[in-house]
Order: structure tokens, then sequence, then C-alpha cells
């Protein structure tokens, strides 16, 4: 079984998010079972972009309630339950996002997390998908509960790194990974709290050593650069094969990793 990745959307951060310059429809995932990260604006229209049906999406995964990562999720649940008609799949969250936190959320209405089966997840847990089992990561963000996650499938460890600072503990969660999917909001020499750099991204690899990895999450100045630039600086740097995502790239995992 080939497992396949969709980059819906790979923009991220406020104006990116408000001019849409690169789209912010999280990630797709087919292994088994379909699997849609963080829908941010613009879900639903790369969705339909892309063929992919969100009537058959199984789980809804939301790393944190931050309206680039969430604010399609609602739409997602009704599509996932037909209209709330139909109870099935799984709406996997943040604390923030269930449950709110704070001034933090909740993302979802207690009225969509009535029509669908739902669960809180904390840095640590796993849960049984299927055909894949999920961990959730640890993040360090502006809102506390982030988690990433990490998918043990059959063609191995698909890492998706939330947004975060970097982190002994974030990169030691991701090890093992052989897909490895970082948010690399900034470029070099231009750091910001609770977000990756270029920089951050070389040690980040160097230690978790995955065959490839997919840069997302970009904000304006990366954007800027642009972040094939970054990318291939990276990969100069540590020996490992770096690619920096565009919107609607297609990834299948099976033996090989092939890239369109």
């Amino acid at each position: 079984m080939i497992t396949r990745l969709r980059f819906l959307g790979t923009g991220g951060g406020r104006f990116s998010t408000i001019f849409q310059s690169r789209t912010t429809g999280g990630i797709y995932i087919e292994s088994g079972i379909r699997i849609h990260v963080d829908p941010g604006p613009c879900s639903l229209n790369q969705l339909k972009n892309f063929h992919l049906n969100p009537t058959k999406t199984d789980v809804l995964l939301i790393s944190h309630c931050h309206p680039d990562h969430y604010t399609d999720g609602e739409i997602m649940v009704e599509g996932i339950t037909h209209g709330g008609r139909k109870r099935r799949g799984l709406l996997v969250g943040s604390k923030s996002v269930l449950e709110g936190v704070d001034d933090i959320g909740p993302a979802i209405s207690p009225y969509h997390r009535s029509l669908i089966n739902h669960k809180t997840l904390e840095a640590g847990d796993f849960l049984n998908l299927g055909d894949v089992d999920l961990e959730a990561t640890r993040s360090v963000h502006s809102d506390p509960t982030t988690i990433g996650f990490k998918f043990h499938t059959q063609n191995g460890v698909i890492s998706y790194v939330a947004d975060t600072e970097l982190s002994d503990d974030v990169i030691e969660a991701h090890r093992g990974a052989r897909v490895l999917i970082l948010p690399v909001t900034r470029p070099r020499s231009s750091r910001i709290d609770w977000h990756l750099s270029t920089e951050d991204a070389v040690e980040f690899i160097k230690r978790v050593e995955p065959e490839i990895t997919f840069f997302t999450h970009f904000g304006l100045k990366m954007l800027r650069v642009p972040p094939e630039i970054e990318a291939y600086w990276v990969q100069e740097e540590t020996g490992y094969r770096v690619i920096a995502a565009k919107d609607g790239m297609k990834v299948s995992i099976g033996t090989r990793i092939t890239v369109k």
C-alpha cells in the first residue's frame, strides 16, 4: 500500500493567511484511511481543486487554536458527517481546539463537537487509527497546548511538526521519521518567537536524519526569498534531501519516495 500526501496549502502566519500568498489548506494523507491535518482557510477550495471528497475523509486533526490551522474545521466536520446526518469519523485536536484554554478557543463549537466522535490529545499520547498509529508530539508555541503529529504507517514514520520554536524536546520527539514536514516560517537571519527559521531547520534535520524533509508554513518574508533558495541551502548544509513544498504538491511514499 502506498501512502500519499497532498499539500493543500503551504502558507502560514497572519499575513500569508490574510493575503493568501500561499493557500492555507493544510495537508491530506491517504494511508488506508483519509486524514486531513490543519484545515485552515481555503481547505474546501483546495479539496475541490484536487478532487478530494470531504465526505470521504475519516479523520480531522487540528494541532492548535490559530485560524491558519482551524478555520475550515467546522465545515470539515459537517462534510465528514454528511451534513450531521451520519455519525462517522473522528476529530482530534489539542486542548485549546476542543475545550479552550484561558482566552484561547475552543475552535470547534459544542454543536459541531456533538456531531462527531472527538478526542483531545496531549504530547506523548498515542491513538490507533486503523492502518495508522498516531502519536502526539510536543511543541513550544504561543498556544501552550499545541501538538504535532507523528504518523506510524506501513511505509515508515511521517512527522508533522506543528508551529514551534526550536527545542531539544521537540527535535527528540521526531527522531526516527522517514519523512519530516517542517513549518519553516522565516528565512535566515529573521527568526521570530514561537516559529522556526531556516537556521533552525539545519539543526533539526541533522539530528532527526530523515530520508526527505518538506518545508511548509511560509510567511511573507520567506516567500520573498523564495523558500526554494532556503531549502537548497539547508540541503547543502545537512546532506539530506530538502524540498520547499508548493500548493498542490503530491508525494507518494512506498519503497521509494516520489514527488510531483
